[in-house]
């Protein structure tokens, strides 16, 4: 109790001299002894800022004050320090991990804003998320003092290349853009990026999906020799490794795995569905839901035009996204997005990979991705921001390995139905309550065990998942 007393006295009179001092720059250390506190008051420099200690410059210290940002994410303080020391690093972290920042702050710092030449590109694998990039860039740079001032072009596809090679005349310091579109201003000559020591690639493997590491890689030839290259990635395919190899030297590899796969406050929904009724079951699903805004995510371009289509001659206000959508058009669904200006959005999932649409609050799933970590990206479009969110999916007994697969990654899932107005949980049938229940989901047994069962239900799968891979092309 004694202790507990000096603590109470001592206490608040420490907190008034740390408080009258702060601004003569003067820092405290607390000495515990046995049943009473004493400080020392050591002369010299204050406590660094989070960023401070980062080795961050001032300006931009001050900059990330100035738009509400004080304490470094996991991915930006581990990877910052490498990058402004000149280390080649690759870094894996989801979607909402602060990634952008991680390179933007420590290639602002390093820039030397009185050499009119290019010194840094960062290429992004959509017009949409370059242009992400370089917004996030202007943010920082509205804050910046006059003489800091760091000049940028966002050099994306679909729009007017004369222009744009016009605009190249006033040479930008830091170069933010689509592979294609650089590489064919590099290839004329237009943008000079010999001068540039500093690359970027972000999100390289939906990069290899696309099939841009070729236009990556040529604009990486002809940049400085001495080249330092952060490769930024939610996965690192192996197909990647020699890309990597050819540029990289013993890179500093950071993966910052997340306490959880997907947001706490995202619902994980499955929706039963049958084959033949699927696409009428997504509508009514979307219009029991009825949500402020949902992303449809389908794995294919037909299937996405498909739901459109047939969401549109229900009278929905929906909108659809993939590659072969014109720049143009995109563009103009991205600001009417911004706006609210409908409902629902249906994608594949590389158009959508690294847009940040705010305010979405259902994603549902015509079917599963081939490659279940893209449920991990479909869901994290929702419950951003501290809000929740519904990943609702339209399932089939097909889709059980899916699901199973998720569950490992700690996915818990629900069964549910829309029943009197409201979503509820599917209560297990007469039948099924016999059966393995797994997350609502029910496995049925065989009465008995017979003689080759395990090789029969081997050769069922098999013939399952062909008539699934059947069904997604």
């Amino acid at each position: 109790m004694k202790f507990k007393k000096t603590c109470v006295i001592f206490i608040p009179v420490f907190l008034a001299i740390i408080k009258d001092d702060w601004r003569k720059n003067e820092t405290y250390s607390i000495i515990l002894k046995v049943n009473r506190f004493t400080f020392e008051k050591e002369k010299g420099e204050r406590m660094k800022t989070p960023f401070e200690r980062l080795k961050i410059n001032e300006s931009l210290q001050s900059a990330l004050s100035g738009i509400g940002f004080e304490k470094p994410t996991e991915i930006q303080e581990r990877v910052i320090p490498g990058i402004i020391n000149g280390f080649d690093v690759i870094g894996q972290s989801q979607t909402g991990s602060g990634k952008t920042f991680a390179f933007l702050l420590p290639l602002m710092h390093r820039i030397d804003n009185q050499k009119n030449e290019v010194q840094a590109v960062i290429t992004a694998p959509t017009r949409e998320l370059a242009q992400q990039i370089y917004n996030e860039f202007l943010k920082l740079s509205e804050q910046l003092p006059e003489d800091k001032q760091i000049k940028a072009k966002a050099i994306v596809g679909g729009t007017d290349r004369k222009r744009m090679a016009e605009k190249l005349k006033t040479v930008p310091q830091m170069v933010i853009g689509t592979p294609g579109r650089i590489n064919d201003l590099v290839k004329t000559q237009e943008l000079v990026v010999y001068t540039a020591n500093m690359l970027v690639v972000d999100e390289a493997d939906q990069m290899l999906d696309m099939g841009f590491i070729e236009d990556v890689d040529h604009i990486a030839s002809r940049m400085a020799n001495e080249l330092q290259m952060m490769v930024f990635s939610a996965t690192v395919p192996e197909k990647l490794q020699p890309f990597l190899k050819k540029y990289m030297k013993n890179p500093k590899h950071v993966h910052v795995e997340p306490q959880h796969v997907t947001a706490k406050d995202i619902k994980h929904v499955l929706i039963q569905a049958k084959h033949n009724d699927k696409l009428s079951k997504l509508i009514k699903t979307a219009k029991d839901f009825n949500p402020y805004f949902a992303i449809v995510f389908a794995n294919t371009k037909k299937t996405v035009d498909e739901i459109a289509d047939a969401m549109s001659a229900e009278g929905m206000s929906v909108e659809r996204l993939h590659g072969d959508v014109p720049p143009r058009t995109r563009k103009n669904i991205m600001k009417r997005v911004q706006k609210a200006e409908f409902q629902f959005l249906v994608a594949t999932d590389l158009a959508a990979r690294g847009i940040d649409i705010k305010g979405v609050s259902h994603i549902i799933n015509y079917e599963f991705p081939k490659d279940l970590d893209f449920y991990i990206h479909r869901a994290g479009r929702t419950a951003r921001a501290g809000m929740s969110g519904i990943c609702a999916s339209l399932f089939e007994q097909t889709d059980q390995h899916a699901v199973q697969k998720l569950k490992e990654k700690k996915i818990s899932f629900q069964l549910e139905q829309y029943k009197n107005g409201e979503w509820v949980p599917v209560k297990p049938s007469k039948k099924a309550s016999s059966q393995k229940q797994e997350d609502g989901i029910y496995l049925p047994k065989p009465r008995k065990v017979k003689p080759g069962y395990k090789k029969k239900m081997d050769e069922q799968k098999k013939k399952l998942m062909k008539k699934k891979r059947r069904n997604t092309r």
